[in-house]
């Protein structure tokens, strides 16, 4: 049985008590809340009488932030009148806010969904003909046509009728409809960059709310950020990938499968890719770079599949955009966004969604699936009574006769995904933030004249790196445009700080080590002790750290780096490229290594080498020496050969042999990798990947302006030389 419906049946037969609202959880994360309500309907539905429908539409349904000394008391239900105007009618509100997607309440301020009624935009919404726009500007310029004098413009050859005719009637202006209002979170996420994160979902409920999906075929768009790529890929994943395999290498495997009767297919999709390079053809040529990465970082499960399915993508640029919106429109059925918090997901929701194709003809194949019949008899009920009568209905008078009937009541408080709203051909898109943790709930846009729908789901949480941040600096950890880095060179005894609170040591004896900091966050190079100092706020050096005072008491070791990629080709210019020199690689007397350090959500630091040979295949002691040095044991002799040995010239007696060794087994031999130590808050929000190159990439332009043929001439020292060849010129000229 599907699992939702078993928590249902779990919970019902169980009799688990109701949470506090103070705490309650959002559904579609915790479908086992709100039982007294479960209860109060399912005694409603057996029962004859109608169920009233509720005022106070899903105001129980939200507290989607984490409890806390502000949210754990219940505020005051707002009242409904302001002044002597009578009550607003809350029921208008949409059910979900179309921002973050939460359901729309009245009770708890600060959560997602809270509309307040005090908001001006609210009550446009709720009542629009009681709050028009003054029309001030018309009085004025009425009473300055009356001050004149009309003879006299007449005279003048002014048309006084058509200036007085042009003013409209209180009753003739047309009005545009009002917008539908964001939550109150919401809108202080778009205006003032303030608010609270939510709860973030775990990859069962992910998993969980993908299987509730009402169609046949499915896809789900693993969304990746390019700025730690691959740190954002789905903890789990294996789970995910279970009921959506990847395809192998086999030539005779299948592109899908189908199971529980619908089709689910991954794809990885990398967005902001504008971050990696400054041009698409540029972003091009790393395909096969960031496709041997994903497999890398799949570990076993990326051994055997293609990885066909990855898209590259930007929605600041429309880089690769237009294909996948082609893609989504063609597959039809649910696509779901998938990943971690702040990747990009809403963003690039509204760049792919396929907008203003209602028109479409929808496909003949069954795209839909009944999950479910109905949960409630009297609604079907009253639905025959209204259509008896009625010989022909239109598709049109079918959908508002289920909409009247679709009240508070009707929605299904375990489902863990909510209902589809309407469609239309420029829907409304989720709210893009900042802010880790925007999206609260689902979000169901359907598209194409019911061809399939794209749903924005809720991101998991990425990293707590920015609890250890200051509240006024943690937007500051976001790249949010291209970084042209600097670069900086790690002699020995000296370290990296990035931000002040994360360091990157060279272990010693430490080759010069070149780095180049990708991160919107300052850089500093600086002795190693200044550097221990500045990063435990014990320092008194004037060097920022954006950390707050508890992050030095959790600073561990986060890892030991080995740089053991080699980049010579790369990084050595004319020395090996064929229409130059043309060497190869194995006749340079040095090597060029490097590595990217990884701090997720970041961004990354590019750390190059170079090193001799002789340095990093320095020899080390090997099997074959380690036996020589060692004793050789003595064999005992045998009876027998003691007796012959006594009958032999002495002179020719037998030694005893030694036991013959054992020929060593072949190894490669480990090189004398340069090593480097990262210490970040808890010894965590770091890794390591193979080198992108990305300052080959990104370095600074090099333009005709700063291309110059020598340097300019040194001034130093100029206004005392002429001083003193104008006194020899004057001396000179008094002497004759």
């Amino acid at each position: 049985m599907h699992r939702a419906l078993s928590s249902k049946w779990l919970n019902s037969a169980l009799n688990i008590a109701e949470h506090s609202k103070a705490v309650e959880l959002p559904l579609f994360l915790c479908p086992s809340v709100n039982l007294a309500r479960r209860h109060q309907r399912l005694g409603a539905v057996a029962s004859s009488s109608p169920v009233p429908p509720s005022r106070w539409r899903a105001q129980h349904r939200c507290l989607h932030v984490e409890a806390d000394a502000t949210t754990t008391t219940t505020a005051p239900v707002p009242p409904l009148t302001i002044g002597n105007v009578e009550p607003y009618p809350v029921e208008r509100l949409p059910k979900q806010c179309h921002g973050c997607g939460a359901f729309s309440q009245t009770i708890t301020p600060n959560q997602p969904g809270y509309f307040g009624l005090d908001r001006k935009a609210v009550r446009n919404y709720l009542r629009p003909q009681a709050t028009g726009r003054s029309r001030h500007e018309d009085d004025v310029y009425k009473s300055a046509l009356e001050r004149l004098d009309h003879e006299e413009l007449k005279a003048k050859g002014v048309d006084v009728d058509a200036l007085v005719s042009s003013i409209p009637l209180p009753d003739t202006v047309q009005r545009p409809l009002p917008k539908v209002p964001l939550c109150d979170r919401c809108h202080f996420l778009m205006h003032n960059h303030s608010g609270e994160s939510i709860y973030h979902p775990s990859i069962d409920a992910i998993r969980d709310t993908i299987q509730e999906s009402p169609y046949k075929f499915n896809h789900i768009y693993h969304v990746l950020d390019a700025a730690d790529f691959p740190m954002s890929l789905l903890p789990r994943i294996s789970e995910l990938l279970n009921m959506a395999p990847l395809r192998s290498k086999n030539r005779r495997s299948k592109s899908g499968k189908f199971y529980g009767g619908r089709k689910i297919e991954m794809s990885f999709v990398i967005t902001r890719c504008d971050l990696l390079a400054p041009t698409k053809p540029q972003v091009d040529t790393l395909f096969p770079y960031l496709r041997e990465v994903l497999r890398e970082a799949l570990g076993r499960t990326g051994r055997d599949v293609r990885l066909g399915n990855l898209i590259a993508v930007s929605s600041k640029r429309s880089w690769w955009t237009k294909e996948l919106k082609e893609d989504i429109w063609k597959r039809g059925g649910a696509g779901w966004m998938v990943g971690k918090a702040n990747v990009g997901k809403s963003q690039l929701f509204e760049a792919v969604f396929p907008k203003g194709r209602m028109e479409q003809t929808p496909s003949k194949h069954q795209i839909k699936v009944d999950m479910h019949a109905t949960s409630n008899p009297g609604q079907e009920a009253a639905m025959t009574r209204d259509t008896k009568g009625q010989s022909e209905l239109t598709q049109d008078d079918m959908e508002d006769l289920k909409t009247k009937y679709t009240e508070e009541d009707d929605l299904d408080e375990y489902a863990l995904l909510p209902p589809a709203p309407k469609e239309t051909n420029y829907p409304e898109m989720p709210l893009v933030s900042d802010l880790p943790g925007t999206t609260a709930s689902p979000i169901r846009i359907p598209f194409g004249n019911g061809r399939g729908e794209l749903i924005d789901l809720p991101g998991l949480e990425r990293t707590g790196l920015e609890k250890y941040v200051k509240p006024e600096h943690r937007l500051s950890l976001i790249m949010r445009s291209r970084i042209v880095p600097e670069q900086m060179t790690l002699t020995p005894g000296r370290s990296l700080l990035i931000g002040g609170f994360i360091r990157i040591t060279p272990r010693e004896p430490a080759p010069v080590m070149l780095s180049y900091a990708f991160t919107p966050i300052q850089a500093h190079v600086t002795r190693t002790e200044k550097a221990i100092g500045i990063q435990d706020q014990t320092s008194e050096v004037n060097i920022e750290n954006i950390a707050v005072a508890k992050a030095s008491e959790k600073t561990k070791l986060a890892g030991s780096f080995e740089i053991r990629w080699d980049v010579t080709k790369q990084r050595t210019g004319p020395l090996t490229r064929k229409e130059a020199v043309g060497l190869k690689v194995e006749q340079l007397p040095y090597r060029v290594l490097s590595a990217d350090i990884l701090i997720e959500g970041v961004g990354w630091v590019e750390i190059t080498v170079q090193m001799r040979n002789k340095d990093l295949f320095g020899k080390k002691p090997t099997s074959d020496e380690q036996i020589a040095e060692e004793p050789q044991e003595q064999r005992e002799l045998t009876a027998l050969e003691r007796l012959e040995a006594l009958g032999e010239d002495p002179k020719k007696r037998a030694r005893p042999r030694p036991t013959p060794a054992q020929e060593p087994v072949s190894e490669k031999p480990e090189l004398n990798w340069p090593v480097v130590d990262v210490y970040s808050p808890e010894g965590k929000f770091i890794s390591c990947r193979r080198p992108m190159n990305g300052w080959i990439l990104n370095k600074p332009r090099v333009t005709a302006a700063s291309r110059k043929s020598r340097p300019r001439k040194s001034m130093k020292g100029a206004k005392k030389l002429e001083k003193k060849r104008r006194r020899e010129r004057e001396a000179a000229g008094a002497a004759q």
